[in-house]
């Protein structure tokens, strides 16, 4: 924090001197936890928020007292203003979120709210943010955002501590079945990279070594669902007629957009599929039973990509590639074994797949038989 020597000394209730410099910003251990959620709960106008995935929550003490209380938690997974900031390609988006950190809650705790102190809070839970999430979660952070209600606030710690504005939310909220139908509170965003190049970062085609973690994922939007089945539609059923509770063009659609989006094996195909909105159903012509849309189950997911000619699936999803696979300047071969895929002379199944570097788009697989 710049010319902190300038603002070290602030009055305190007329009584105490509050050094600027004496603030420390730690982690919250287990037997805190219950006492922060309890004073969030009391003193700030959203409540408290329980640990949902990769959170940390922070207290801010001068000599023993508790001053204020930050929480840091997954980022948000759509945010126009932000994502256009960024620059990211949404198919690189998804599998990069976790290298995004939001700023869901900052309290300064009552009596405590003194000229400068809440942009020091922020310097210095920054300055460790990054070593605290690796530690914790075995990978960087390089990019914070936080939402502010211009209703209620006017983001002044934020601008203070060289936070940089990028435009307002659109006012629609995530709720249980998708997002509210008309637009409620817009919030502003801000946001403040932990490194100079964090934009170019996390927009570039292929990461470097250190936040290359974990399978590479990317995100389909709304058209893309809905167009993905009509790729299979021209590929017999190898089903019998009798019984089909699901179209065929609909479980291919929806195991390909799971695979897409980084699942892999059967029952995390299922899974990802098991948590898609009614909107999202609807796009991929899922059966409507009574008031709401039903996905394929697991069985039936797996009966069918074992038994569909992989020479027609292989077809449909290069057609499919030649419309959305951005331009690629290297390919990568990979190569994966089939579980349970035996053929009748018990011979294992393989698949050879050919990736994109750029896209992270897989475009071609054959299946080969190795005999011992």
């Amino acid at each position: 924090m710049k010319n902190v020597g300038s603002l070290s000394c602030i009055p305190y209730l007329g009584v105490t001197p509050l050094n600027l410099r004496e603030i420390v910003v730690r982690p919250i251990r287990s037997f805190e936890e219950k006492l922060y959620q309890e004073l969030m709960q009391e003193h700030h106008y959203l409540g408290s928020l329980q640990k949902i995935g990769e959170s940390l929550w922070y207290v801010a003490v001068w000599r023993e007292e508790w001053v204020a209380l930050i929480g840091f938690s997954a980022s948000a997974l759509k945010c126009a203003a932000r994502d256009r900031w960024i620059g990211w390609d949404y198919r690189h988006q998804y599998g990069r979120l976790k290298f995004v950190v939001n700023n869901s809650r900052f309290l300064i705790l009552p009596q405590w709210h003194v000229p400068n102190l809440g942009s020091r809070i922020l310097s210095l839970c920054q300055g460790r943010l990054c070593g605290d999430w690796q530690q914790t979660f075995g990978h960087p952070v390089v990019l914070l955002e936080t939402f502010v209600d211009p209703q209620r606030f006017r983001g002044t710690v934020y601008k203070a501590a060289n936070w940089v504005y990028v435009g307002n939310t659109r006012g629609f909220r995530r709720t249980s079945r998708g997002y509210t139908a008309k637009p409620q509170s817009p919030k502003m965003i801000f946001v403040k990279p932990l490194q100079a190049d964090a934009r170019a970062l996390l927009s570039r085609a292929i990461l470097p070594p250190p936040y290359r973690t974990g399978d590479l994922k990317i995100v389909i939007n709304a058209n893309q669902m809905q167009s993905l089945p009509s790729f299979f539609a021209d590929i017999p059923d190898p089903r019998r007629a009798q019984g089909r509770r699901h179209r065929l063009r609909t479980v291919l659609g929806i195991a390909a957009g799971a695979v897409l989006c980084g699942m892999r094996g059967y029952r995390a195909i299922w899974d990802w599929a098991n948590s898609l909105g009614q909107k999202s159903r609807r796009r991929f012509g899922c059966r409507y039973e009574g008031d709401r849309y039903i996905v394929p189950s697991e069985y039936i997911i797996r009966d069918v990509l074992i038994r569909v000619d992989p020479a027609h699936l292989d077809r449909a999803l290069q057609r499919w590639n030649e419309i959305y696979a951005g331009e690629d300047e290297s390919l990568a071969i990979d190569g994966k074994t089939m579980c349970n895929a035996i053929d009748d002379q018990g011979h294992q199944t393989h698949v050879m797949s050919v990736i994109g570097h750029q896209t992270k788009i897989c475009h071609t697989q054959k299946k080969l038989v190795l005999c011992q």
